[in-house]
């Protein structure tokens, strides 16, 4: 038995581990790295480290593209085998995983145009809608808390995340001829108390487990001054009569913004400024969180108990149509518009971005992590020139971060988390998705919390198990 790491190792994307028991590969996630455009078409495009048609099975935490995107490639290369995910996560990557194969198809012909009048030569989408058709195809749900027998000698359990509609914690019980393995792979954790879904769930303690470590030194505001935070940038935003222009992953964060804004609405906080979701994507996702209320907190079950719509108010409108999204460029009065992606790569926030960000009465809301070399960490950063499509803007807007609304745990959570685990029995650590310097202060922090052997893989590492 053996676990190979190849995605999201000592950096956040493109999550991607290869778990190989008594002949079986199982792989875990397959997501799109993101950064800087030709590497990342590189190392989604080529398999470096196996042949997509030996994978036997593959088992995804949750449906975010850093952990699902890439698996219509895998398909398109080869790959036949078994999607073990749950319910909810089936319904997230129907609508995901085409809506990435139909962004990648139109970014491509945008650019292509633009190439075209420099005579350059076009470039391919990396997989197309028909390929993620495929890949659907292959989904085989299970429910929460249901040990499943996935291969010979391998049972799979999934227990809530908390960390976005259907993710999970994969926990295997590997069994060979002398002894039986506790193996668990977080995915990403979440964090407690938090708007829309449960807390993520107490685990049996592993013997082995890999670890989320993305905000493994930093800390997050308390869950309860997110909205307060938010009142004060639309305050702030209003008295410069100016746009707020917030790149939100479509799934999670798109639905807890407007959950927020809903409770702003209910207080009177936000009485005439209109609020565009501006993405087909988050139109589609949620309603698919209309489908999975087994997995909602008391506080939006009370919503829905009293017949009130958490993800729909007065002053909300989900834009879908391409004509409608750019009507929004020529908007002069007050507006919020949230649009995919969270990591401003893709998508029409790019749009909005290029026709917003030269304007000083206007906001750029960062609500999630952003990893190096992406358009959003540039806006983090506040470079004071912004390449969008291929064009310089001068970065003249806002920026404001808000990390408050982060799904990820922080050091505090994460170790929090740890401390249910017996030391004697969880013998190692393995630290993926994040950033070196993040990792280092969570294994040091685990340390200091008495667990050992805690190790942070590079790229194509191979362990025994």
């Amino acid at each position: 038995m053996q676990i190979q790491f190849i995605g999201a190792c000592r950096t956040v994307t493109g999550s991607q581990h290869l778990l190989s028991v008594n002949g079986t590969k199982i792989l875990l996630e397959c997501g799109l790295f993101q950064g800087k455009r030709s590497e990342s078409f590189e190392l989604n495009t080529e398999f470096e480290f196996y042949d997509p048609q030996e994978i036997d099975l593959l088992v995804l935490s949750h449906a975010h593209i850093d952990h699902s995107g890439n698996i219509p490639q895998l398909v398109k290369k080869g790959f036949r085998g078994k999607i073990f995910s749950t319910f909810a996560t089936a319904d997230l990557c129907n609508v995901m995983l085409k809506d990435s194969a139909y962004i990648q198809e139109r970014d491509a012909e945008f650019v292509n145009k633009k190439r075209a009048k420099k005579n350059e030569q076009p470039i391919s989408p990396m997989y197309s809608q028909q390929d993620a058709e495929n890949a659907i195809e292959l989904f085989s749900p299970i429910k929460y808390r249901t040990p499943t027998e996935i291969t010979e000698n391998v049972e799979l359990t999934f227990f809530d995340a908390g960390h976005i509609l259907g993710s999970a914690f994969s926990y295997f019980k590997i069994k060979n001829s002398q002894k039986t393995i506790d193996f668990c792979f977080l995915g990403d954790l979440g964090r407690p108390n938090m708007a829309i879904l449960k807390d993520p769930e107490k685990i049996p303690t592993p013997d082995v487990i890999i670890s989320e470590s993305t905000y493994g030194g930093r800390f997050h505001k308390p869950a309860q001054e997110t909205e307060e935070e938010l009142e004060d940038i639309i305050v702030k935003n209003r008295g410069r009569r100016g746009k707020i222009i917030v790149p939100a992953f479509s799934v999670g964060r798109t639905q807890e913004l407007v959950l927020a804004l809903h409770n702003l609405f209910k207080r009177n906080v936000i009485t005439k400024m209109p609020i565009y979701v501006d993405s087909p994507l988050s139109v589609n996702a949620t309603e698919v969180f209309r489908k999975h209320e087994e997995c909602f907190d008391e506080e939006t079950l009370q919503y829905v108990m009293n017949d009130e719509d958490p993800f729909a108010f007065k002053l909300l409108n989900y834009t879908k149509s391409v004509e409608d999204s750019i009507k929004l460029n020529d908007c002069d009065e007050p507006c919020i518009i949230i649009s995919a992606s969270g990591m401003a790569e893709t998508g029409r926030v790019l749009h909005h971005l290029r026709n917003s960000i030269e304007d000083q009465r206007n906001t750029v809301l960062i609500v999630g992590y952003n990893a190096p070399h992406t358009l959003g960490r540039r806006l983090v950063e506040r470079e004071e020139e912004i390449k969008i499509f291929g064009e310089e803007h001068k970065l003249r807007a806002e920026v404001v971060v808000m990390n408050s609304f982060s799904a990820h745990a922080d050091r505090k959570e994460t170790l929090e988390f740890f401390d249910s685990f017996d030391r004697k029995k969880l013998k190692r650590t393995y630290l993926v998705h994040g950033d070196y310097d993040q990792q280092l202060k969570l294994q040091s922090g685990l340390e200091t919390a008495g667990f050992s052997n805690i190790k942070i893989p590079e790229r194509g590492d191979v362990f025994a198990l």
